[in-house]
C-alpha cells in the first residue's frame, strides 16, 4: 500500500471515444503503444439506445501506431448490447499486456466500439494500468485538459 501515490500516478486515460449519439457504425480510439502498462480497462457506456440498437466492443492489436495488421484479442469483447437491456448500462473489458501477440509484433491496441441499426448515445475510454514508468499520467491522451490534486 502507498498512501501517497495519487491515482493518476497508477492510471492514464490513453484513449477515448467522446460521448455521442453515434449514428450505425464504428468508432475507435487512436492507436496507442501498449509498452508503457502492464493492464488495460476499456470502460463502454450507453445511454438511451435507438430503437432495435445494438453495441459491440473490442479491443485490437496492432505492430504500429497507423493500425497495420490489426487484430481483435481473443478474449477482449463485450457480449453484445442489446436495445431491450442496454439503455444506460455499462461494460468493462479487462486486457493484460501478455494477451498481445508480442512474438509477431503486436505492441499497440485501440478500442472500437460498433453501433448497429439505430444513432444511440454512447461513449467509452480506454486506460492504462501499473504503468512500468511513473507516473501513469505522462501518458494520458491529449484530450486530458486538467489534472487536479
Amino acid at each position: 500500500m502507498y498512501p501517497n501515490v495519487k491515482a493518476t500516478e497508477q492510471v492514464a486515460l490513453l484513449g477515448e471515444i467522446s460521448p455521442s449519439s453515434q449514428s450505425a457504425g464504428a468508432l475507435t480510439t487512436a492507436w496507442v503503444s501498449a509498452a508503457a502498462f502492464q493492464k488495460f480497462l476499456a470502460l463502454i457506456q450507453t445511454g438511451v439506445l435507438g430503437a432495435s440498437a445494438t453495441v459491440d466492443a473490442k479491443i485490437q492489436q496492432a505492430t504500429d501506431s497507423s493500425g497495420t495488421g490489426a487484430k481483435d484479442i481473443t478474449g477482449a469483447a463485450i457480449t453484445q448490447i442489446v436495445k431491450a437491456t442496454g439503455d444506460n448500462v455499462q461494460a468493462e473489458i479487462n486486457l493484460d499486456a501478455q494477451q498481445l501477440d508480442v512474438a509477431n509484433g503486436f505492441a499497440y491496441v485501440q478500442l472500437s466500439m460498433t453501433v448497429g441499426t439505430a444513432a444511440s448515445l454512447t461513449a467509452a475510454s480506454l486506460f492504462g494500468f501499473v504503468p512500468r514508468f511513473a507516473p501513469a499520467s505522462d501518458a494520458n491522451a491529449a484530450s486530458v485538459k486538467q489534472i487536479v490534486g
